[in-house]
């Protein structure tokens, strides 16, 4: 995938939910965060399904911030934007056919983003 194209990934597409919108200086931050972490969650050659959706579902609740490793998908981009529809995650990343997904904790989130940036007026 091109450079250009892992850039626009930081946003959530969620019909009937708030979507979870994360700015390019936080996304690099949780992708930085996201540099030593090892896959959580497996996503096998059958695809999504609702016990992938559990377990994802699970790790996010449990870690905010994880790493989901696809077996050659065909279409790698859709496969993650689906596993991120699924859970209501922030998709952070695509390297290679590794997603790096983010969530808050509802109650007690343990990674903190600084606020994005705005720029100020001359």
């Amino acid at each position: 995938m091109p450079r250009c194209l892992q850039r626009r990934l930081h946003y959530v597409r969620l019909s009937g939910m708030a979507a979870l919108v994360l700015s390019s200086r936080q996304v690099r931050r949780l992708r930085a965060l996201a540099h030593h972490l090892k896959p959580l969650v497996q996503l096998g050659q059958d695809g999504l399904s609702a016990g992938i959706v559990q377990a994802v579902e699970r790790a996010l609740l449990d870690h905010e911030l994880i790493k989901v490793q696809m077996r050659q998908p065909e279409d790698k981009g859709a496969v993650a934007h689906a596993v991120a529809d699924a859970t209501g995650a922030a998709l952070c990343g695509l390297v290679g056919h590794t997603v790096i997904l983010y969530r808050p904790h509802p109650d007690a989130p343990r990674i903190v983003l600084d606020p994005p940036r705005t720029k100020k007026a001359r």
